[in-house]
């Protein structure tokens, strides 16, 4: 018979709150069955969710419901990263408390949220602007600040002149703000610091210990911390016009075998000789000051044009002091990384050969390529900066890089200059500490206090939170806490006399450095409940961006070491496995040309294939539009899908399909108009084929058939439930799908003759039991329809509660072999025959072979041998 189509409109919202009245994903963390962690990285607070978050959300959703089912005790968990720089930009442009405009976005988001049937636990929800979650925060602070992971000093910081705010060196895109855009300066402030560094090479070590990372997220991760073994090499100083009383210049260098291709010396613009030199040459200081301006990441002035001033300065070489060499102020160095200094090899790096062909310093290549000629060697455009042999290099010649590493190392650490040794072996790592002070309102205070006399003083625990102002203005640029005329006037807790708070922040990167661990206990008194931290940690799967590799896990490492040396955790990771999912791409639309382009939404957009091609037009009058490339969804170029437009339409059930179906996880998948109708399609041709079915189903007991089409029924669901739950395991989401289709298509004429009263009792149990099969299958990817069909077929409680279905070995075992079959040695065809066929039966099936058959030309083969379940040879 007939049945309505269904209805997501109805069924969703239904069973959503039969979900959240049952309490159905509340975890009992007490529960002592095996625990399953699943967490997405949470999201800012912007106001809408895209269709980004519809995929990394179900993604895990997905994983928390198949492991729920599996029988694991499951803590799914949301929340919050609300703090930062955004809301405050609200509060000026739109006049509202950036509070209140990040608790509506809140409350939006989470409506937004609970439309896709998410199975999270809500009742652990928190903001990471909560009162009750800063003030743990605060706490943890203290805690480190007591132990000496946080420190204070004054540096060199990266200044976003929009934001008025320090930006960490990881926040610094191409010399601009990750957020604002804005070109960065370099200033000289007062900073926090967390110690990161303390734990630079267990960092980089315990990399080995996540094969559940991608392997790109940890490569990313070794670069950054970046540990190199090298020489600090001191260079007497010849020649000083400024007469600064440094006798030497310290280097770390990586390549010391590169000595004697040295032609220069760059130091920062803030190492003391070119402080010194600024401060007597107008001419130097102009320099300098334009490099403070320009220079920001390493990874900025990599890409930059490299600029240099020469100051008169000159060194001895170490192993010549007739050869001299001059020293240069460049914009490239930076005194945060190394010493300050570096001396250049032109022709072995390409960043010095850039700057000597620039100022016409020599180049004189000291490694040849090994398959390289010496008398023709030469540097062109492009530095040799591999290993090889050594030439030009005195008593280094002949030798490899290595072997010249060594000598040198070795003859200058038995050499003095001016009473130490001229070099010392470095174990160096580019990782620095992480500045976590942010000159804004809307972030973690930082709970500290300044007296006059007795300095930088802890606020007592007891005194905590240190809660931000409600009474503040945006009227202005700059910290709303600066010109706050009560808030930051506090007695100092040590001696009771006048004092002043801390108004720097937090920067929102520790907010979201810990959060994890927030969720097992998030109504503690304290930051974590060690003992329920301790069995849950580390999360067993973690998804989000890849754009996340450096900063936030990163940070989040560092966190969970501090949070173990300050008896919080007893453990150092947070995060055992580890997923970056795709983005969700479409084509852009657009209309005019250069600086009067007009980009437009794909909601207003019609398209046509008309001979073979596509055409886009307007909705709205019927112009022809241009179809442009396929991009990440962006507002600024308008080709952004609304997953509300697509969820009322189509249904939550349909958009997780969707974006779950045509690529891996960690691809990118291109939304198109015509998938969606495809996955709505096929939600519909589910429900029809089990709707129609279910009177002649329902109060049957599922039975696996035993022969015939019955048991062919049996053999496909189980195989598929074998299949899929390998897929599942390994985040395949997109072969689940394919299964899913394939496993319907099987089942659809079988299903269309129960129906139709056409088939037998056994073929009926068999149907029963595999469409429960299907039913379980389905339910992580589309749970209301699940629910909705576990229903139309009379089932008893819910499916989200349902354990997984157990395959029969015996109906997934193949009961076929293919073997290779060779004339003389020779392959001449393959064999598709049953596992357990005799070797009468396989001789028989390959004489009958018409490829066999051509090969013996009419002649009767000696013999036939039959390699079991391997191969058989004919042979003439």
């Amino acid at each position: 018979m007939a049945i309505e189509r269904y209805n997501p409109r109805d069924a969703e919202p239904r069973w959503q709150t039969v979900w959240d009245e049952n309490k159905v994903f509340e975890t009992d963390t007490a529960d002592p069955r095996e625990t399953y962690y699943v967490l997405e990285m949470f999201p800012y607070p912007s106001g809408r969710i895209h269709m980004g978050h519809v995929r990394n959300y179900a993604m895990g959703d997905v994983v928390a419901r198949y492991k729920r089912a599996r029988g694991y005790n499951v803590l799914h968990p949301m929340g919050w990263d609300a703090f930062g720089m955004p809301a405050e930009n609200a509060a000026m442009e739109r006049g509202v408390h950036p509070a209140a405009w990040t608790y509506q976005n809140i409350d939006s988001m989470r409506a937004q949220l609970k439309l896709m049937g998410l199975s999270l636990d809500w009742s652990r929800e928190f903001a990471t602007c909560d009162v009750e979650y800063y003030q743990r925060q605060q706490h943890l602070f203290l805690d480190f600040l007591e132990k000496g992971l946080v420190y204070r000093k004054q540096s060199k910081v990266n200044w976003d002149p929009v934001d008025n705010t320090v930006l960490a060196n990881e926040q610094v895109i191409d010399g601009r703000g990750w957020r604002s855009g804005a070109l960065v300066e370099q200033r000289e402030l007062t900073q926090w610091f967390f110690r990161i560094t303390d734990f630079s090479q267990d960092l980089l070590d315990a990399l080995d210990d996540l094969p559940e990372w991608p392997e790109k997220v940890r490569l990313m991760q070794r670069n950054w911390i970046g540990r190199s073994e090298g020489l600090l090499l001191r260079w007497d100083i010849a020649q000083d016009p400024f007469a600064a009383n440094t006798p030497d210049i310290t280097v770390y260098t990586t390549r010391p075998d590169t000595l004697f291709g040295a032609s220069f010396i760059a130091i920062a613009a803030d190492h003391p000789l070119a402080r010194a030199a600024a401060a007597m040459s107008p001419e130097i200081e102009a320099f300098c000051e334009e490099c403070r301006r320009a220079g920001t990441s390493l990874a900025a002035l990599e890409t930059a044009e490299k600029k240099g001033l020469d100051t008169g300065i000159r060194v001895r070489h170490p192993f010549d002091a007739a050869w001299e060499l001059p020293v240069y102020i460049a914009n490239f160095v930076l005194m945060d990384y190394g010493t300050g200094a570096i001396f250049g090899c032109p022709a072995h790096d390409q960043r010095d050969l850039d700057f000597a062909r620039k100022y016409g310093l020599p180049v004189t290549p000291v490694v040849l390529p090994r398959d390289a000629d010496a008398a023709t060697f030469s540097i062109g455009d492009t530095a040799n900066d591999g290993d090889g042999v050594m030439i030009n290099s005195r008593f280094l010649d002949g030798m490899s890089t290595s072997e010249a590493f060594e000598a040198v190392a070795t003859r200058l650490a038995a050499t003095t200059l001016h009473e130490a040794p001229q070099a010392e072996r470095k174990v160096n790592f580019r990782l620095r500490d992480w500045g976590i002070s942010r000159q804004r309102y809307w972030g973690c205070p930082i709970p500290v206090i300044h007296c006059d006399d007795c300095g930088t003083v802890p606020v007592p625990k007891r005194d905590l939170p240190v809660k931000l102002p409600d009474d503040v203005t945006f009227d202005r640029p700059g910290n709303p806490l600066d010109r706050h005329p009560t808030w930051r006037h506090v007695a100092c807790p040590h001696c009771g006399k006048a004092a002043r708070r801390e108004t720097d922040t937090m920067d929102t990167f520790v907010d979201s450095s810990w959060y994890f661990a927030r969720f097992m206990a998030p109504h503690q008194d304290a930051p974590t409940d060690p003992a329920i931290a301790d069995r849950w940690l580390p999360v067993d799967q973690y998804i989000g961006g890849i754009e996340h590799a450096i900063l936030h896990l990163l940070y989040s490492r560092f966190f969970t070491r501090a949070m173990r040396e300050t008896g919080h955790l007893g453990l150092s990771e947070p995060f055992r496995g580890l997923f970056t999912q795709g983005m969700v791409v479409h084509e852009t639309y657009s209309r005019g040309e250069g600086a009067g382009r007009e980009w437009l939404l794909p909601a207003s957009i019609r398209i046509e294939e008309q001979e073979g091609k596509r055409r886009a037009f307007l909705l709205d009058g019927g112009d022809e539009v241009a179809i442009g490339s396929i991009e990440k969804m962006s507002k600024s170029k308008k080709n952004v899908v609304d997953p509300d437009d697509i969820i009322a339409s189509y249904g939550a059930d349909t958009a997780r399909f969707f974006v779950l179906s045509d690529s891996p996880p960690d691809r990118d998948v291109i939304w198109t108009e015509a998938g969606v109708v495809g996955a709505h399609r096929f939600v519909q041709r589910v429900w029809r084929l089990i709707g129609e079915a279910a009177p002649a189903l329902t109060d049957i007991a599922p039975v696996s058939g035993a022969g015939g089409e019955a048991l062919a029924i049996s053999q496909a669901a189980h195989k598929t439930l074998k299949a899929i739950g390998t897929d599942y395991d390994k985040l395949a989401f997109n072969k689940a799908v394919a299964r899913l289709y394939d496993l319907v298509n099987t089942l659809a004429a079988p299903l269309a003759d129960v129906a139709a009263g056409k088939s037998e009792a056994a073929t009926v149990a068999a149907a029963r039991e595999a469409v429960e099969i299907l039913i379980a299958l389905m339910a992580p990817i589309m749970p209301h329809l699940a629910e909705e069909c576990w229903r139309a077929i009379g089932g008893t409680g819910l499916v989200a509660r349902m354990p997984w279905p157990t395959f029969d070995p015996a109906l997934v075992a193949e009961n076929e072999m293919l073997l290779p079959v060779q004339v003389n040695g020779k392959k001449r065809a393959e064999l598709t025959i049953a596992r357990d066929a005799d070797q009468i039966a396989i001789e028989a099936a390959v004489l009958a072979i018409d490829a066999v058959q051509a090969a013996l030309g009419g002649k009767t083969p000696k013999k036939v041998i039959v390699v079991p379940q391997r191969i058989v040879n004919v042979v003439v």
